[in-house]
């Protein structure tokens, strides 16, 4: 390891490029890594729905509930299930061990449900599987309104949510307040009277008729085509030809007694703004996007959509996650940025203004080091990180001032800047590389801690690990290529005979005096 140290300080241009490579890279992991306010964390809980209108709780348990248990209690990596009936349905919880694999238990617990399917009452809905996730919570809200019909405030809404979603980094862009199409028909009582026919029977002639049916096809000896029977309703007017009644010559349309028209289903949720309807874009973001760069790719696909929209339509962004996040960001920074400096105070106050511009270096450079690190195993920057970047500020210039004050105390002897640093090193290197494996060692527990808080705090390890091995190789392998840039003047003290032979290379040999008959031998062969 001395030798290596040696080869370090004598290729010192290559040394000081890989530094300013080093840097550079984790100045752009820090532009480009994903940034949230809180840690990715995997919430280990998976639950599935099973409804049926009109069905009492104590049913609900026995037609939905036992089914579905008797199906999902034999999935592997399942710590606990918890049931829930009430009128209407049955709600099943399952939690996982913390870490699990949320991919393999969600097609376990779909494939479970649909074997469970078949058990369960013909009337009942399908049942739905659900997985908390909180990363693919909304990060902004689009929000469309003006005084224009709803109809063409929809088909806005719908083109610009189809933009959105093409961006790279979007899972999804679903729209609220959104209400379904649908066709009121109009019967008139009098006229279904006189024909003698009742809703029910025209109710089944229409769901009859709309319907897609598989023809198949038809070969013969020119070839083979495909068969096509029109059977879906395609306009309002299609529908008024349908025939509900026929006697003899003469057929009975649904014209003669009714009456179509477009409308809307009943909404499920309504939005306004100020009194007036709006429709809102709730944005979501792939795992491990970065929430910012992500919103400010939404805004500018509106802010070019806003062109072709009506001058009345006001767009509003709400939610947005990104503010939120560069605020937190921006003031962890300052934080950083002031804890930085009360350490270069007192490390100027301690062991000078040259020594100190040395040692500074160690804290940019570990701390970009460290990022880059977290960059390339796929983290993000979240408060966590920020946090453990402030708790390691005073810890990652222990090493480079250990090496830096005995480097001093060499040359004050007389020995050259750079054979100072180099013994530095030398001398120094398994005292630090001790001290920073105790440092380690203390954080290195909490990679193991347990549920769904240790998986929210193993950044604050992880990062601690990374920074600190940072900061012991820039001591042992770049201060000391950086140290003749930096160093002071061979001073040669008086009264320092030995020391000074030492540092020429001689071996020296002396006795404490004529009654102490120990003698002590000081030997170093410092070879260039």
């Amino acid at each position: 390891m001395g030798s290596f140290i040696e080869k370090c300080v004598d290729r010192y241009r290559v040394i000081l490029l890989l530094l300013v490579i080093i840097t550079i890279c984790g100045l752009f992991s820090y532009l480009h890594i994903p940034k949230e306010s809180d840690p990715d964390v995997k919430i280990p809980i998976i639950y599935t729905m099973a409804t049926l209108n009109g069905i009492s709780a104590q049913d609900a348990e026995r037609l939905l509930a036992k089914p579905l248990e008797t199906h999902l209690k034999g999935i592997d990596g399942m710590k606990e299930m918890t049931t829930y009936t009430s009128e209407g349905g049955a709600f099943i919880m399952m939690e996982f061990e913390a870490g699990f694999n949320n991919e393999k238990a969600l097609n376990d617990v779909r494939n479970k449900t649909l074997d469970a399917e078949a058990f369960l009452p013909l009337d009942a809905d399908k049942p739905t599987v659900h997985e908390i996730n909180l990363s693919l919570s909304p990060v902004l809200y689009v929000i469309l309104t003006g005084d224009i019909p709803e109809r063409s405030l929809q088909e806005i809404a719908k083109n610009l949510s189809t933009k959105i979603s093409n961006i790279p980094g979007i899972l999804k862009a679903s729209i609220s307040g959104k209400k379904i199409d649908a066709l009121e028909i109009i019967i008139k009582p009098e006229l279904l009277n006189a024909y003698k026919l009742s809703i029910s029977s025209i109710q089944q002639i229409i769901n009859g008729n709309n319907k897609l049916i598989t023809a198949g096809s038809i070969r013969n000896a020119s070839g083979e085509f495909s068969i096509k029977i029109p059977s879906l309703i395609k306009d309002p007017q299609s529908i008024l030809d349908f025939p509900v009644k026929v006697n003899g010559n003469a057929v009975v349309k649904l014209r003669d007694l009714a009456e179509v028209r477009r409308t809307y289903k009943e909404p499920k949720d309504i939005a306004s703004v100020n009194g007036k309807p709006a429709l809102a874009i709730e944005v979501s973001k792939r795992t491990g996007e970065n929430i910012i760069r992500t919103v400010d790719a939404i805004k500018e696909v509106v802010e070019k959509e806003k062109s072709f929209m009506p001058q009345n339509i006001e767009v509003i962004y709400s939610a947005d996650q990104s503010h939120e996040i560069m605020e937190m960001v921006s003031d962890l920074e300052n934080t950083i940025i002031i804890a930085v400096l009360l350490v270069v105070i007192i490390i100027v106050i301690s062991v000078g203004a040259r020594s100190a511009m040395l040692i500074s270096i160690s804290i940019p450079t570990s701390f970009l080091a460290g990022i880059l690190m977290l960059y390339l195993s796929g983290y993000t920057l979240n408060v966590v990180v920020l946090f453990s970047l402030i708790l390691t500020v005073g810890m990652i210039v222990d090493d480079a001032i250990v090496v830096s004050e005995y480097a001093d105390r060499i040359m004050g002897e007389g020995v050259p800047v750079e054979k100072a640093f180099i013994i530095s090193a030398q001398r120094m290197m398994w005292p630090i590389v001790t001290s920073t494996l105790v440092k380690v060692v203390v954080f290195l527990p909490l990679l193991f801690w347990p549920g769904v808080i240790g998986q929210f705090m193993r950044y604050m390890p992880i990062t601690a690990i990374a920074i600190l091995s940072s900061s012991l190789l820039f001591a042992l392998f770049f201060q000391p290529a950086l140290g003749p840039f930096f160093g002071k003047s061979p001073h040669v003290r008086k009264n320092n005979r030995p020391l000074r032979k030492l540092a020429s290379g001689s071996r020296v040999e002396g006795a404490h005096g004529t009654e102490d008959r120990s003698v002590f031998n000081i030997h170093e062969d410092l070879s260039t």
